[in-house]
């Protein structure tokens, strides 16, 4: 055992004094080997860091949150079916109807009001400025049982002025900085679709996904007024959606009932599909990362061609090596070396080239990851400069093979006569 791994050593050190003598050669040969596991690790650090940050940010929505809609959420392909165009809206009476479920601790309906029923825009004005990116939504008062916003100052606005239609409002910060900077919004009067708002509370500001984005993408841009005000607003609207938060540890049995209350609400026969759609924060999750997944796996593959020219360009330069060092070959051979101690010679320096490469990628990959972390959220995960090494120096044992057989099996005699 001592004697093997003397000669790996030895083999070792001898690689490392080829590529020592021939620095440019090398760097040139090993370049897409540099190439793919740069491009490995920076896929890497994308991926993961953008997962991280949804992750974090879905479920901070509620990890016992289901999402009721009239139509399936998800990435979709084209638009909806005439089915689905079809399908009755949902209503506040259905909202009404899941919370009475056992399992269930919240429902509350949404009705967005963003575009009036024409779909014309609803402005936003005060002192002098305004806005029609604003997203509007009318809420119930057990809105704010549902832990997705949190009150920075002031309050929520109550059953009795929910019933009585009080036009009060909830703003998000953004909202809040737009409107009314340096100036505290509490009791302050917000012009929406021509009635006039007074402001009864402001939501803590929460952190966005790439740093958020502007209007009606910026999720803190948002206003919650009455839901029987909103439905004022908007009459027959028909955009209402639900959310409704199960009680602790039966987010399972809540998915069973809701589905089953909805079902027999919308008449759905027993061999039917839902006409209704449900989410929950792991299934979005879920949904994401089966998208994420295909991506990376077809930039894998992708920069896996440089791994793959990379090692054809090792192939190659063994093989020159090979033919430049045959007299070496031979005297080798004639003091005693065997086969073996030949083709390992030149598997070592092949795995030492594309190993080299290797470490050069995973440098210029760190260094790619901190360049991109000012633009997106991006981490290196443990498997990723792990796969990227073993990688590189799987490349070199692949493609050094045949050079490294050719050698070994070279005949003495001829090799100490070549010139």
């Amino acid at each position: 055992m001592n004697f093997f791994r003397n000669d790996i050593l030895e083999n070792l050190k001898m690689a490392m004094d080829t590529l020592r003598m021939n620095k440019m050669r090398s760097f040139l040969t090993v370049l897409g080997v540099v190439i793919g596991v740069w491009t490995v690790m920076a896929i890497a650090s994308i991926i993961s860091g953008i997962d991280y940050a949804v992750t974090k940010q879905i479920e901070s929505i509620g990890t016992n949150s289901i999402f009721v809609t009239k139509t399936e959420r998800g990435v979709r392909f084209g638009p909806p079916t005439r089915e689905e165009r079809m399908r009755k809206p949902l209503s506040y009476e259905d909202a009404i109807s899941l919370g009475e479920l056992p399992s269930v601790s919240v429902s509350t309906p949404i009705l967005n009001i963003t575009n009036d029923f024409f779909g014309r825009k609803l402005v936003v004005k005060s002192s002098g400025k305004e806005s029609a990116a604003v997203v509007l939504q009318g809420v119930t008062p057990d809105y704010e049982q549902t832990g997705i916003w949190v009150m920075s100052a002031g309050r929520f606005f109550t059953k009795s002025e929910n019933d009585s239609r009080e036009e009060v409002c909830v703003i998000g910060g953004s909202v809040a900085e737009q409107f009314f900077p340096m100036l505290n919004p509490l009791d302050k009067m917000l012009t929406i679709g021509g009635r006039e708002f007074r402001v009864i509370g402001v939501l803590e500001k929460r952190e966005q996904l790439f740093g958020g984005g502007e209007g009606s993408n910026d999720q803190n841009n948002i206003i919650f007024m009455p839901f029987s005000l909103a439905q004022k607003l908007k009459p027959r609207a028909d955009d209402v959606y639900i959310t409704v938060v199960a009680k602790p540890g039966m987010l399972t049995q809540a998915l069973d009932e809701v589905t089953g209350q909805l079902r027999i609400r919308r008449q759905v026969l027993f061999d039917q599909p839902n006409n209704f759609g449900l989410a929950t924060a792991d299934g979005i999750i879920s949904t994401f990362r089966s998208i994420t997944f295909g991506v990376a796996l077809a930039m894998v593959v992708i920069s896996s061609v440089g791994l793959m020219v990379g090692g054809i360009g090792v192939m190659n330069i063994m093989l020159v090596s090979v033919t430049e060092r045959t007299r070496e070959i031979g005297i080798r051979k004639a003091i005693g070396g065997r086969r073996r101690d030949i083709l390992w010679q030149f598997l070592i320096e092949a795995m030492t080239l594309t190993g080299m490469g290797g470490l050069i990628g995973l440098g210029i990959g760190w260094l790619t990851t901190l360049l991109i972390r000012m633009v997106v959220p991006s981490y290196v995960p443990l498997w990723a400069p792990i796969a990227g090494f073993v990688s590189s120096v799987g490349i070199g044992l692949v493609f050094g093979l045949w050079p490294a057989w050719k050698a070994a099996r070279l005949d003495p005699i001829v090799a100490l006569r070549y010139e």
